[in-house]
Protein backbone atom coordinates (compact mmCIF):
# COMPACT_ATOMS: atom_id res chain seq x y z
CA UNK A 1 0.00 0.00 0.00
CA UNK A 2 1.21 3.09 -0.99
CA UNK A 3 0.59 5.59 1.63
CA UNK A 4 2.96 8.86 0.17
CA UNK A 5 0.72 11.60 -0.10
CA UNK A 6 -0.58 12.66 -3.76
CA UNK A 7 0.77 16.56 -3.92
CA UNK A 8 0.07 18.37 -7.15
CA UNK A 9 2.44 21.41 -7.73
CA UNK A 10 0.91 24.49 -9.72
CA UNK A 11 2.92 26.50 -11.77
CA UNK A 12 3.81 28.92 -8.59
CA UNK A 13 6.09 26.77 -6.68
CA UNK A 14 8.00 25.74 -9.00
CA UNK A 15 8.31 29.98 -10.41
CA UNK A 16 9.41 30.52 -6.82
CA UNK A 17 12.31 28.29 -6.81
CA UNK A 18 13.98 30.76 -9.00
CA UNK A 19 12.83 34.36 -7.59
CA UNK A 20 14.86 36.44 -5.75
CA UNK A 21 12.22 39.28 -5.08
CA UNK A 22 10.28 36.96 -2.70
CA UNK A 23 13.68 34.94 -0.42
CA UNK A 24 11.55 33.66 2.57
CA UNK A 25 9.41 31.94 -0.39
CA UNK A 26 12.02 30.94 -2.57
CA UNK A 27 13.96 29.82 0.34
CA UNK A 28 10.97 27.32 1.48
CA UNK A 29 10.56 27.05 -2.12
CA UNK A 30 14.36 25.26 -2.51
CA UNK A 31 13.93 23.42 0.77
CA UNK A 32 10.76 21.62 -0.34
CA UNK A 33 12.37 20.63 -3.43
CA UNK A 34 15.29 19.13 -1.25
CA UNK A 35 12.17 17.16 0.12
CA UNK A 36 10.37 16.08 -3.13
CA UNK A 37 13.86 14.74 -4.70
CA UNK A 38 13.54 12.35 -1.78
CA UNK A 39 10.57 10.93 -3.28
CA UNK A 40 8.53 11.49 -0.43
CA UNK A 41 5.72 12.75 -1.61
CA UNK A 42 3.63 11.62 -5.11
CA UNK A 43 4.28 14.89 -7.09
CA UNK A 44 1.66 15.72 -9.40
CA UNK A 45 1.52 18.73 -12.44
CA UNK A 46 -0.64 18.97 -14.95
CA UNK A 47 -0.42 20.17 -19.07
CA UNK A 48 -1.31 23.52 -17.78
CA UNK A 49 1.92 23.76 -15.23
CA UNK A 50 4.38 22.41 -18.39
CA UNK A 51 2.56 25.25 -20.78
CA UNK A 52 3.20 28.14 -18.17
CA UNK A 53 6.34 27.35 -17.93
CA UNK A 54 7.19 27.29 -21.54
CA UNK A 55 5.43 30.78 -21.49
CA UNK A 56 8.39 31.70 -19.10
CA UNK A 57 11.26 34.05 -21.03
CA UNK A 58 14.44 32.69 -20.92
CA UNK A 59 16.98 32.03 -18.62
CA UNK A 60 13.89 31.16 -16.11
CA UNK A 61 12.54 28.54 -18.08
CA UNK A 62 15.44 26.62 -18.82
CA UNK A 63 16.28 27.23 -14.92
CA UNK A 64 12.43 25.77 -14.20
CA UNK A 65 13.07 22.75 -16.43
CA UNK A 66 16.24 21.84 -14.69
CA UNK A 67 14.44 22.19 -11.64
CA UNK A 68 11.39 19.66 -12.45
CA UNK A 69 14.29 17.16 -14.02
CA UNK A 70 15.73 16.67 -10.45
CA UNK A 71 11.99 14.99 -9.11
CA UNK A 72 9.95 12.48 -10.69
CA UNK A 73 5.97 13.20 -10.98
CA UNK A 74 3.20 12.32 -12.68
CA UNK A 75 1.70 14.77 -15.69
CA UNK A 76 -2.30 15.29 -15.61
CA UNK A 77 -3.73 15.41 -19.16
CA UNK A 78 -6.46 18.18 -19.30
CA UNK A 79 -9.15 16.04 -20.47
CA UNK A 80 -13.15 17.07 -20.60
CA UNK A 81 -13.60 16.12 -16.90
CA UNK A 82 -11.24 18.55 -16.10
CA UNK A 83 -12.59 21.02 -17.71
CA UNK A 84 -15.85 20.59 -16.49
CA UNK A 85 -15.26 21.11 -13.05
CA UNK A 86 -12.84 23.93 -13.85
CA UNK A 87 -16.20 25.67 -15.55
CA UNK A 88 -17.81 24.49 -12.12
CA UNK A 89 -15.55 26.50 -10.27
CA UNK A 90 -16.60 29.50 -13.02
CA UNK A 91 -20.14 29.00 -12.45
CA UNK A 92 -20.08 28.99 -8.53
CA UNK A 93 -18.60 32.08 -8.45
CA UNK A 94 -15.59 30.47 -6.85
CA UNK A 95 -13.11 32.20 -9.56
CA UNK A 96 -13.74 34.38 -12.09
CA UNK A 97 -13.61 33.37 -15.90
CA UNK A 98 -10.08 35.25 -16.33
CA UNK A 99 -8.42 32.45 -13.91
CA UNK A 100 -9.05 29.63 -16.11
CA UNK A 101 -5.70 28.43 -15.69
CA UNK A 102 -5.70 28.65 -11.74
CA UNK A 103 -9.34 26.35 -12.06
CA UNK A 104 -7.96 23.98 -14.71
CA UNK A 105 -5.22 23.19 -12.05
CA UNK A 106 -7.56 22.85 -9.06
CA UNK A 107 -9.90 20.58 -11.28
CA UNK A 108 -6.90 18.49 -12.25
CA UNK A 109 -5.40 17.66 -8.44
CA UNK A 110 -9.29 17.26 -7.65
CA UNK A 111 -9.62 14.71 -10.50
CA UNK A 112 -6.55 12.82 -9.85
CA UNK A 113 -7.43 12.27 -6.11
CA UNK A 114 -4.50 14.73 -4.64
CA UNK A 115 -4.35 14.80 -1.04
CA UNK A 116 -3.71 18.46 -1.69
CA UNK A 117 -2.74 21.78 -3.72
CA UNK A 118 0.36 23.47 -3.00
CA UNK A 119 0.37 26.73 -4.21
CA UNK A 120 1.72 30.41 -3.42
CA UNK A 121 -1.22 31.84 -5.50
CA UNK A 122 -2.73 33.70 -2.82
CA UNK A 123 -5.50 35.81 -4.82
CA UNK A 124 -7.15 32.82 -6.99
CA UNK A 125 -5.78 29.23 -5.24
CA UNK A 126 -4.94 29.79 -1.37
CA UNK A 127 -7.73 31.64 0.28
CA UNK A 128 -10.64 31.17 2.23
CA UNK A 129 -13.31 31.32 -0.42
CA UNK A 130 -11.21 28.97 -3.04
CA UNK A 131 -11.02 26.55 -0.51
CA UNK A 132 -14.24 26.61 0.64
CA UNK A 133 -16.12 26.66 -2.74
CA UNK A 134 -13.62 23.79 -3.78
CA UNK A 135 -14.94 21.52 -0.82
CA UNK A 136 -18.46 22.51 -1.76
CA UNK A 137 -17.85 21.12 -4.91
CA UNK A 138 -16.16 18.03 -4.43
CA UNK A 139 -18.72 17.35 -1.52
CA UNK A 140 -20.77 17.71 -3.79
CA UNK A 141 -19.75 15.42 -6.65
CA UNK A 142 -18.29 13.01 -4.14
CA UNK A 143 -14.84 13.45 -5.25
CA UNK A 144 -12.27 12.84 -2.48
CA UNK A 145 -11.85 15.87 0.08
CA UNK A 146 -8.52 18.17 -1.00
CA UNK A 147 -6.55 20.36 0.93
CA UNK A 148 -5.40 23.55 -0.48
CA UNK A 149 -1.60 24.88 1.43
CA UNK A 150 1.04 26.99 0.65
CA UNK A 151 4.54 25.55 0.79
CA UNK A 152 5.75 26.57 4.29
CA UNK A 153 2.46 24.89 5.82
CA UNK A 154 3.62 21.64 3.76
CA UNK A 155 7.19 22.03 5.24
CA UNK A 156 6.34 22.74 8.85
CA UNK A 157 4.95 19.54 8.36
CA UNK A 158 8.26 17.78 7.84
CA UNK A 159 9.54 19.55 11.13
Amino acid sequence: MNDKLKVYLDTSVISYLEQEDVPEKMSNTLELWEIFKREKYNLYISTVTLQEIEDCPEPKRSILYQYLSEIKYTIIDIKQMVSNIARQLIEMHILPSKSYDDCQHIAAAVEAGCDCIVSWNFKHIVNIKTIRGVRAITNLKGYKPIEILNPSVLLESEE
